[in-house]
């Protein structure tokens, strides 16, 4: 059965740095929709005067950045220690 997961010792040093630029636009990139959709829904429960449900996604959505600077802080460790 093949390996779904590649360490980080196992990737190159220029797949190691592609994928450090992905995991960075992603945690910018959804820290930016959790900030527009929090925006989003204060404004809608301003107008409308009552609560709506978009108030609520940025806050379950924000466990993901978390995740993801956990394996970017990996490729960090893993970049000291090949000196890149």
């Amino acid at each position: 059965m093949a390996e779904k997961t590649t360490t980080t010792a196992k990737l190159s040093n220029e797949e190691l740095l592609k994928k450090e630029k992905i995991l960075k636009v992603c945690i910018y990139g959804i820290i930016t929709g959790c900030l527009i959709t929090l925006a989003a829904g204060i404004y809608l429960s301003i107008t409308k005067g009552k609560f709506n449900a978009l108030l609520v996604t940025p806050f379950s959505l924000a466990v993901f950045p978390a995740l993801i600077a956990n394996s970017l802080k990996e490729i960090r460790k893993e970049k000291k220690a090949r000196n890149i």
